[in-house]
């Protein structure tokens, strides 16, 4: 079977590309710009072209045609409309990664199913998610458009490290306070729950989907079966750093309405999207992907991350001193309110 994957080098699609070229008997093509083709596996055939490019890239599809067409670089209905251009008639499945941050914050239950309400006013990004899969699932009633909706929650792999609240150059900067001794941001109480999930996980219930026409007019969510609060997921990272803790615990709407002059965009990470309380019910997934379970529990998957990250200093350890600096003043702003009452 045939698969074209449009990016294919990211946090997910890799994961899903190594599953495929070294378990499976899939045929693999990516199409991107070729700026990470040192990430590519050996047999991976790759087409090197800008995707917003249509005509180019229908010029270089040639008259080839896919079992399954996967979307990992789609953000806006503009790109899915352009896809749907592209590839129908030409896959027998498209696959589009959505968001789990599309349901709706907070929802009327914690526990979410594939059939809890899109819905996210505080995030760009998630409604812009929404409206993809309207279109997509439009397209589909009208015509046959053979799509399957994709959502994941937070997938990490060697080369990041998941955190709720870290400055535009990623989660280094958070790395270092901790290796320094000093506090760490926690949103809210740090009581609420997530799943992270490494993306080695992740690829095993996607790569059920692929082929399968039970998926075809379907969403499905997917995520690992761990539930742990935020401040086991900080407190599971000083132990893997051989740190102690030092948790400081600050309301999202606080933390949101002063990273704003920043231009942290903490309203749509938090407010629409880690600061809610979230279990995720895979059970539709399981009846297709019946192998799909948590093998890279967080305490392992984290030290996987921080042993790549830590003999990667040039391309995992970006500093932000700018972020570090916002973490002291809205510490010190809080402790002088403390004082002053």
């Amino acid at each position: 079977m045939r698969a074209l994957f449009i990016g294919g080098t990211g946090t997910i699609s890799a994961a899903i590309v190594r599953r495929l070229v070294n378990e499976m008997d899939w045929e693999v093509w990516l199409i991107n710009r070729g700026n990470r083709s040192h990430a590519v596996p050996q047999g991976v055939h790759q087409i090197t072209a800008d995707i917003r490019d249509e005509a180019d890239v229908l010029k270089k599809l040639g008259e080839m045609t896919f079992d399954v067409v996967g979307e990992f670089i789609g953000f806006t209905p503009e790109q899915v409309e352009r896809d749907w251009r592209l590839f129908r008639g030409r896959t027998r499945q498209y696959i589009y990664i959505s968001s789990a941050s599309a349901y709706h914050k907070p929802a009327a239950s914690h526990i979410i199913t594939e059939g809890t309400a899109l819905s996210n006013p505080h995030w760009e990004y998630s409604r812009n998610k929404i409206a993809c899969e309207e279109f997509l699932m439009k397209k589909y009633r009208e015509e046959g458009f053979p799509v399957t909706i994709v959502r994941p929650s937070h997938t990490y792999d060697e080369r990041h490290i998941p955190l709720g609240v870290h400055g535009k150059n990623g989660f280094w900067q958070v790395i270092e306070r901790m290796r320094q001794g000093k506090p760490v941001i926690i949103q809210g109480d740090g009581s609420s729950l997530w799943h992270v999930t490494f993306n080695r996980d992740f690829a095993v219930g996607y790569t059920a989907l692929m082929g399968n026409r039970h998926a075809i007019g379907e969403a499905f969510q997917i995520t690992g079966d761990e539930v742990l609060t935020w401040d086991q997921i900080y407190a599971t990272i000083a132990d893997a750093l051989g740190v102690e803790l030092h948790a400081y615990h600050v309301a999202s709407e606080y933390l949101a309405a002063v990273g704003d002059k920043y231009g942290y965009d903490l309203e749509g990470n938090l407010l629409g999207d880690k600061a809610v309380c979230v279990c995720f019910d895979n059970a539709k997934l399981k009846r297709l992907a019946p192998d799909m379970k948590t093998t890279v529990p967080f305490h392992v998957g984290v030290r996987i991350a921080l042993d790549y990250v830590l003999s990667h200093p040039e391309e995992c350890q970006i500093p932000d001193p700018e972020f570090d600096a916002w973490c002291d003043r809205v510490i010190a702003a809080l402790e002088a309110s403390k004082a002053s009452i």
